[in-house]
């Protein structure tokens, strides 16, 4: 298939790379255009006040990349618009992301399902992919320039081959226009037999995400107390990776608005 991939995590990022490679490996034709730095919880914002660059760059990935100093909402519609030509797209991919996109309090903050949103209002499957990860490790992948070793590099290697499986599966069978995000996120650790489980958007409260005034008045973001209200059923995303299962939730626009 003719896959357009982005992400939020920046060029940069080895957990976007990894899907690269994975999605190569299954012979897609791939397209990246992807943000030159790193656009985490810029949800579905698109660039107003300043014009947008973009460049073809090689990192190696061996199909047409660009970057653009966006976010990955302006990365796939420029792309769309103005880099691809001719080519008949049948997927956009956004992922993997450093960290879970789970529970209401943040998939709508999320630029890697809005980087797929952006192909579901194209008309295309879209597809959105994350990788749970505990604050301790994001912090140190953030430290390290998001490198990741061990126990947690055996997963992501394994989380983007079920991802370039899922994509090879799925996409195929959505229509055109159907407004959906196929919103995954895989539980650490994650093996190649971890079962993939339907799931829906976990209710939860977000309180305390900035810090108090600083001195010059300021706020800085911080991790604030996290309150899942969910009811016991159905199974939620959160609950989901809790139990060790791969989470797949349909982002169903369409449903906005009905009882």
């Amino acid at each position: 298939m003719n896959l357009l991939v982005t992400n939020d995590d920046g060029i940069g990022s080895p957990f976007f790379h990894e899907l690269v490679h994975a999605l190569r490996a299954a012979r897609h034709q791939l397209y990246v255009a992807v943000p030159a730095s790193e656009q985490s919880w810029t949800g579905a914002s698109k660039t107003r006040s300043r014009p947008v660059k973009c460049a073809p760059v090689d990192r190696g990935f061996g199909c047409p990349t660009w970057m653009l100093d966006g976010t990955p909402s302006d990365c796939v519609n420029i792309a769309i618009a103005h880099l691809l030509g001719d080519v008949k797209l049948d997927a956009v991919v956004s992922g993997i992301n450093v960290g879970f996109n789970c529970s209401l309090g943040f998939i709508l903050a999320s630029g890697t399902v809005a980087g797929a949103w952006e192909g579901a209002i194209h008309g295309l499957p879209a597809f959105a992919f994350s990788q749970d990860v505990s604050e301790e490790v994001y912090a140190h992948l953030k430290e390290r320039g998001g490198e990741p070793e061990g126990e947690l590099l055996a997963t992501l290697k394994i989380s983007a081959a079920h991802a370039a499986r899922l994509v090879g599966e799925i996409a195929p069978t959505v229509g055109r226009n159907s407004f959906t995000v196929q919103n995954f996120n895989f539980p650490i650790p994650c093996r190649v037999d971890t079962p993939v489980r339907r799931t829906v958007p976990a209710q939860v409260h977000v309180p305390g995400l900035f810090s108090p005034a600083a001195d010059d008045g300021s706020h800085r973001l911080v991790w604030g107390n996290i309150v899942d209200v969910s009811p016991p059923e159905p199974l939620t995303d959160v609950r989901c990776l809790e139990q060790g299962c791969i989470s797949h939730t349909m982002l169903d626009y369409r449903r906005l608005g009905h009882g």
